[in-house]
């Protein structure tokens, strides 16, 4: 018995920590709240531990995906090869600067490697307790079932939309003003947030807006900011993976594309602005007609009539009287017109404010001016009166 137990050892079993490890206690204390307290002192001090695991395993994977971008930049500028004046110097410059980010992003990693793998030294050195005594070894439940798809409706998502964009407005806007290939790469591996639709439709916005305010050299850079999203949205597309996970693939590809890619590219972005032309001439229009619209209801007289329109429809010697704000000429243009005739053109002036009876009242001679007309219009209605009872008989 001896020599088959010989080989076992049993020290890992010395260090377990329970709530209840004490059999005896002092008769003033309360065992059963004793226990509580230490069992919810344990789970908090585990809850603690394991969330410094998972910041240094999350702060591992950041630095781990800095280290290959910078990674890939020293390639990309070290195959650049040498140029000449001015560009060779930036070219230096960049590389320099790659380098040290490369050199510095590797210190980092060792450094949370480090820190790693003494948080695992003390997870070992832990004692051992009810919750980390045994674990599932295998648990698992595969139910045949499709998820219903469930789609955001147009409140989220002009929800969704206005929330991103009061966030990360300035950032876009930033992207959308970049020129380079390689600018445009690096902006948006620092940013990779912005690597979605809500990105693509502030930037269709942008464009119509800077179109309609005739900022067309702006209009054109943002439109191939805004393709440049759009590529790399379908390509995710293609590729069923997230965008922020194949934005790298796109400028690979365009920097080094045939010249069918690069032509289908140049002529999205053709079609593109010409959309865009489009609907800033639709904007402007509907822009113009709402002004006039406003502009129209301010004209419109005590009758609901526009004076414009009323003034448009007078015969020319009425319009020459009105032109030339001559009353006697007025009256005597009103009494050669077929009475009814001048009574509707009469009407319509009052209704549009082009005629206001009574404007000058106080005045004597206005005041016969006034009752000469009124007096046509009387000798209108008494001859027409006439006629109908003529006919009568």
């Amino acid at each position: 018995m001896t020599a088959k137990t010989k080989g076992i050892d049993y020290s890992v079993w010395d260090h377990i920590e329970v709530s209840d490890d004490e059999d005896e206690t002092h008769p003033n204390i309360d065992t059963p709240s004793l226990f509580r307290w230490r069992h919810k002192a344990r789970v908090e001090r585990q809850v603690a531990f394991e969330e410094k695991g998972e910041e240094i395993q999350k702060n591992m994977a950041e630095c781990k995906s800095r280290l290959e971008e910078a990674q890939y930049r020293v390639k990309e500028l070290e195959q650049a090869g040498v140029k000449e004046g001015e560009e060779e110097e930036k070219r230096a410059t960049e590389l320099t600067k790659a380098r040290a980010e490369e050199k510095k992003c590797k210190k980092d990693l060792r450094t949370w490697e480090k820190k790693m793998e003494e948080h695992r030294i003390e997870e070992k050195k832990m004692p051992w307790n009810v919750d980390t005594l045994s674990k599932d070894g295998f648990s698992k439940s595969v139910l045949n079932i499709k998820p219903e798809a469930t789609e955001e409706t147009e409140e989220q998502k002009e929800e969704k939309h206005k929330t991103f964009v009061e966030k990360y407005e300035k950032q876009i806007k930033h992207f959308g003003m970049l020129r380079r290939w390689d600018d445009s790469q690096k902006y948006l591996s620092d940013n990779p947030h912005l690597v979605c639709e809500e990105t693509a439709n502030y930037l269709v916005i942008m464009c119509i807006d800077l179109e309609v305010e005739e900022k067309h050299a702006l209009m054109e850079q943002v439109a191939h900011q805004t393709i440049v999203m759009q590529f790399i949205l379908e390509l995710a597309k293609s590729l069923k993976v997230d965008p922020r996970g194949c934005f790298r693939q796109f400028f690979q590809k365009i920097k080094t594309a045939d010249k069918v890619y690069q032509e289908a590219f140049t002529d999205e972005l053709e079609s593109f602005k010409e959309r865009v032309r489009g609907r800033a001439k639709i904007r402007i229009q509907k822009a113009m007609e709402e002004y006039e619209e406003e502009e129209r209801q301010k004209r419109l007289g005590p009758g609901g009539l526009d004076p414009v329109e009323v003034y448009e429809s007078l015969p020319e010697e009425m319009k020459k009287c009105f032109d030339d704000k001559d009353i006697s000429m007025l009256q005597d243009v009103i009494s050669k017109m077929d009475p009814m005739e001048a009574k509707v053109h009469m009407k319509r002036c009052i209704d549009s404010g082009l005629w206001v009876p009574n404007a000058n009242a106080d005045e004597d001679d206005d005041g016969e001016n006034k009752g000469g007309v009124e007096q046509e219009e009387d000798k209108g209605e008494e001859e027409e009166t006439k006629k109908e009872g003529e006919k009568e008989k």
